[in-house]
C-alpha cells in the first residue's frame, strides 16, 4: 500500500539505586486520577528510524539499504505503511493491545538546527527560546493541589517556575560529572572526527550509573523510578524523565539500535512498575526535532525538522498511527533533506492535559501555553 499524504488521526547497579528512593509523600493523589509523564529524548532522536514509512514510495531510496543492513533487526509491522524498529518489541507489543499512539511529523514551533535551541522550545512551551518557567511546571500550578517530579540531577526548564515540582536523583558514582557529560554527548556527535571515539566511550559507559540524564540513571532504570514514585498513593501526577545521546551524525545503526532497545526496556520498566495507575496513564516520549531524510556519508543522519513521538499508556487511544503524514517524495520535503512539520508539538499536548489531565483550554493558551490561543489541541488521542 502507498502512502500519500492524509490525516490519521536487569539493571545491575540500577536495582541498588530503586531500591534506596526515599519514601516521602509529594502530593494527596490516589490511583484513580490521571497521571502524565513526559520523557525528553535529548540530541534529535531519528523518528524516520524509529518508525519506518515503508509504505512510502520514497522511503526504499532514501533509506531501504540502511534499515535492511546486515545485522539489523526485522521492522516489526504496525499496519500496512508503518513500522516500528526491531529493536522496539515491547513497544509493538502495547500497540496491538491499542496502548501505544506514534504521532508523525511533530515538531515544536522551532524550525532551525540547534539543540540547544530546539529542546528550550520543547520545554518552554513557546514559539521562542530562552525563558525562565517550563510548560510542564505550568500545568502543575494550574492544577489544584497537585506536584510534580522530576528525575534529574538538576531542574530542567520544563520543571522551572512557581509550581510546586521537586527534583530526585540517586547518589552519583565518583569520577564522573553528568552534567559535562551530557554536554558533551550532545557536542561530540556533530564532529565526524570525533563522534566515533565518544559513542564508543558512552557505550563502555554503559555499565556505570553515573554519566546520564537522570543524575546517575539509565533509561531503564529511571523510568522503573518514575513508575515507582507516580504509583504511590501519595505520588505525583506528573513526571518528568530526560535522556542524552541521540544525536547520530554517524554510525547510526550501532547507536539506535542500543538507545532504542534502552527505550523499549524503559517502557517496560515503567509499565512493570505504575500497574496501579497505568489504565490511567500517559507517558509522551519526545525530542526535539527529527533528521535528515538522506543518510549523510557517515552513516547517520544530521539535524533536521519533523520527528517522531509516542504516546503510551492505558488511557492511550493506540493501536494507530496520529499526525498528517507530509511524504517523502523530492517535492515534499522540507527543503529538500528533512520531514516535513504538520503538527505543531504543543497542539498534541494540549490535547492530552486537556483530555487526559482535564485542564481547561483556556488555562492552556492563556497560561501553560501562552502564545497558542490559536493552536487547537489535537483530539482523540485518550
Amino acid at each position: 500500500m502507498q502512502l500519500d499524504r492524509r490525516g490519521f488521526l536487569k539493571f545491575g547497579s540500577g536495582a541498588l539505586a530503586l531500591a534506596i528512593l526515599p519514601k516521602f509523600a509529594l502530593a494527596a493523589t490516589s490511583a484513580t486520577d490521571s497521571r502524565f509523564l513526559l520523557v525528553l529524548l535529548r540530541g534529535g532522536l531519528d523518528g524516520m528510524h524509529l518508525l519506518q514509512a515503508q509504505g512510502d514510495p520514497a522511503f526504499a531510496a532514501l533509506r531501504g539499504t540502511f534499515v535492511h543492513a546486515q545485522g539489523q533487526p526485522a521492522a516489526l509491522p504496525l499496519d500496512g505503511d508503518f513500522s516500528l524498529h526491531g529493536s522496539l518489541a515491547f513497544s509493538a507489543s502495547l500497540f496491538a493491545q491499542r496502548q501505544l499512539l506514534p504521532v508523525v511529523a511533530v515538531a515544536p514551533p522551532y524550525r532551525q538546527r540547534s539543540h540547544f535551541e530546539a529542546q528550550d522550545c520543547v520545554e518552554n512551551g513557546t514559539a521562542g527560546t530562552g525563558g525562565t518557567s517550563g510548560w510542564l511546571n505550568r500545568c502543575v500550578a494550574s492544577m489544584p493541589d497537585s506536584k510534580g517530579l522530576a528525575l534529574s540531577a538538576v531542574m530542567p526548564l520544563a520543571m522551572r517556575g512557581s509550581g510546586d515540582v521537586s527534583t530526585w536523583s540517586p547518589p552519583l558514582a565518583t569520577g564522573v560529572d553528568p552534567i559535562l557529560w551530557q554536554q558533551l554527548q550532545m557536542l561530540y556527535a556533530a564532529d565526524p572526527a570525533l563522534a566515533p571515539t565518544f559513542a564508543a566511550i558512552d557505550t563502555g559507559m554503559e555499565g556505570t550509573p553515573a554519566g546520564r540524564g537522570q543524575g546517575g540513571l539509565r533509561l531503564p532504570q529511571a523510568m522503573a523510578a518514575a513508575a515507582k514514585f507516580m504509583s504511590a498513593a501519595t505520588g505525583p501526577r506528573i513526571g518528568f524523565v530526560e535522556d542524552t545521546g541521540w544525536d547520530t551524525h554517524g554510525n547510526e545503526l550501532a547507536v539506535l539500535n542500543r538507545k532504542l532497545a534502552e527505550l523499549d526496556e524503559g517502557l517496560k520498566a515503567f509499565h512493570g512498575g505504575a500497574q496501579p495507575i497505568w489504565r490511567n496513564t500517559v507517558v509522551a516520549v519526545v525530542t526535539e526535532f527529527g533528521r535528515t531524510a538522506a543518510i549523510n556519508g557517515t552513516g547517520g543522519t544530521d539535524h533536521g525538522t519533523g520527528g517522531t513521538a509516542l504516546l503510551v499508556g492505558g488511557a492511550v487511544k493506540g493501536g494507530r498511527i496520529a499526525g498528517d503524514w507530509p511524504g517523502l517524495g523530492q517535492s515534499q520535503l522540507n527543503e529538500g533533506r528533512d520531514l516535513r512539520t504538520t503538527t505543531d508539538l504543543r497542539a498534541m499536548f494540549k490535547g492530552v492535559l486537556r483530555d487526559h489531565l482535564g485542564v481547561a483550554g483556556d488555562v492552556l493558551a492563556g497560561r501553560v501555553f501562552p502564545d497558542s490561543v490559536g493552536l487547537p489541541p489535537l483530539s482523540g488521542l485518550v
